[in-house]
């Protein structure tokens, strides 16, 4: 599992790397990866001073970094490799929403994460960072059901149901990152 994990941070952030200032201005730069963390230990990591939940994965933005409770990722990984992928890849996602102007986000800021991990994965995948195996098409889509309104933190007034976060990922696996953005005039 941790070896996936690795993977999937190192093709996430080499994409950003590369391609970054074919969507942006600014420079990129990458955000801390904290990784696993155990939200049932009493000195579980904090973001704003707010202990991390179990069975929970975070971007923090004021202090710039991603964590996955470990139970959460070995409950997912059971599943499939995949799962861990869109983890990371749907975490990195709110990291680059933080780096983008106010106007490239989108009120939906769980839809565009997704979106965002579709592009991110598709896009480490055509630049041979990430390679995707026969029947992670359907892992993905079981991962991202899997974290669909069934948490306290899912809610579908704010994530989406499991068939809006579905589609909001296979946009950006199939429009990369342009489609995860506004309309702008």
């Amino acid at each position: 599992m941790q070896e996936d994990i690795d993977a999937a941070v190192q093709g996430v952030d080499e994409f950003w790397k590369k391609h970054w200032s074919d969507y942006f201005t600014e420079s990129y730069t990458s955000p801390q990866v904290l990784g696993l963390y155990d939200g049932t230990a009493p000195d579980a990591p904090t973001c704003d001073g707010a202990p991390l939940e179990a069975g929970n994965a975070v971007y923090c933005p004021s202090e710039d970094f991603l964590a996955w409770d470990v139970g959460l990722m070995k409950q997912g990984y059971s599943t499939g490799d995949s799962y861990v992928y869109f983890v990371v890849a749907h975490e990195w996602g709110h990291a680059i929403q933080s780096r983008l102007d106010v106007a490239l986000q989108e009120v939906s800021t769980e839809l565009q994460a997704d979106c965002l991990a579709g592009a991110e994965l598709q896009g480490a995948q055509d630049d041979g960072t990430i390679g995707f195996e026969e029947g992670d098409a359907a892992e993905l889509e079981q991962a991202i059901h899997s974290v669909s309104d069934q948490l306290p933190w899912t809610n579908p007034e704010d994530h989406g149901d499991a068939d809006q976060r579905t589609k909001a990922f296979v946009r950006g696996l199939d429009g990369g990152v342009n489609a995860c953005l506004p309309l702008t005039a």
